[in-house]
């Protein structure tokens, strides 16, 4: 269910808003004149969504290169690429 405070609460009831916002890890949407002006997330939840958010763009770009055609690379070809750069990674140590 939605959480709504007033704009009084942000400013007199911070540590509150905080806490509820770790506890419920919703967003809590913030009025003014009885109007949504700001949603309050805590900045785990804000992360997870911003990682959703790159993950959505990256398929969305795999999609478009797959609906041209390209068919990508062989899995076993991707791992052992992979596996090259940990390898060189761990190399630089």
């Amino acid at each position: 269910m939605a959480i709504i405070k007033p704009i009084s609460d942000l400013r007199n009831k911070s540590n509150e808003i905080s806490e509820l916002a770790h506890q419920t890890k919703e967003p809590i949407y913030i009025t003014k004149n009885g109007e949504g002006d700001l949603v309050v997330l805590s900045i785990g939840e804000y992360r997870k969504l911003q990682r959703q958010l790159d993950l959505f763009a990256k398929l969305s770009v795999a999609e478009s290169q797959f609906a041209s055609g390209d068919k990508g690379r062989p899995y076993q070809q991707v791992l052992k690429e992979v596996r090259q750069r940990i390898h060189e990674a761990k190399g630089r140590s």
